[in-house]
């Protein structure tokens, strides 16, 4: 395949593209789509849960081709399109409330904070501080985000099992932290917790083999 430089970055149909790489990196194709196959399988969470997941760490690692092919298959296990929309909103709230968090490490920095770690959980604490320094936009977020995780078409304990598997793709600790307490709360197995953490593991990596066959157009580019 050969395009230009006026050519669409993102096409459905580009996707297609993806099994050439069997043939340039055969082994860890394999053992990449074998390990993806099992995170999505159905086990302590259904496939339905599973792919909510994945539709869900998809729109926060913004990978087109992920979002087209989990959401079709979410579809296809049943969820509804108000279900498929909670998912996408506690990805946002993750992903809002990554940048919240770290907000506490932008304090520290500002106050001259002479401690070596920057990760506590003690840190956490001084979020609270946003309510002084910018009290509607803080409200107007806490208000959205407890919005976002509250129970509706969306188990609660369905929400904090994606909002686990979100804060692990955002790379939050603080969310990291609160969440998987909060799923533990809910009455989440470490088993399911450990489920929903593989799905974003796949994901991310998803996203990254999504987007070789970017790579494979690129390459083969006049």
């Amino acid at each position: 395949m050969t395009i230009t430089k006026t050519d669409s970055l993102y096409k459905k149909s580009y996707f297609g593209r993806i099994t050439e790489l069997k043939e340039y990196a055969p082994e860890s194709f394999k053992a990449f789509f074998a390990f993806n196959d099992r995170a999505l399988a159905e086990g302590k969470l259904s496939i339905k849960l599973k792919e909510l997941i994945a539709v869900a760490v998809a729109h926060i690692t913004g990978c087109p081709y992920c979002i087209e092919l989990h959401v079709g298959n979410v579809k296809k296990n049943e969820a509804t399109k108000e279900e498929v929309a909670e998912a996408i909103f506690v990805a946002t709230a993750l992903k809002a409330g990554s940048a919240a968090a770290h907000s506490v490490n932008a304090l520290n920095a500002f106050d001259g904070k002479g401690d070596e770690e920057l990760y506590k959980a003690s840190y956490f604490d001084r979020l609270k501080e946003f309510s002084k320094l910018n009290g509607y936009t803080f409200q107007a977020f806490l208000d959205f985000d407890k919005k976002a995780i509250k129970a509706e078409k969306l188990t609660e304990k369905e929400k904090e099992l994606i909002a686990v598997a979100s804060a692990h793709a955002t790379g939050c600790a603080y969310c990291i932290d609160l969440h998987t307490k909060n799923a533990k709360k809910t009455g989440a197995s470490l088993e399911e917790i450990s489920e929903a953490i593989f799905v974003a593991v796949a994901l991310k990596a998803g996203s990254a083999i999504a987007h070789s066959v970017n790579a494979l157009n690129a390459y083969d580019a006049e």
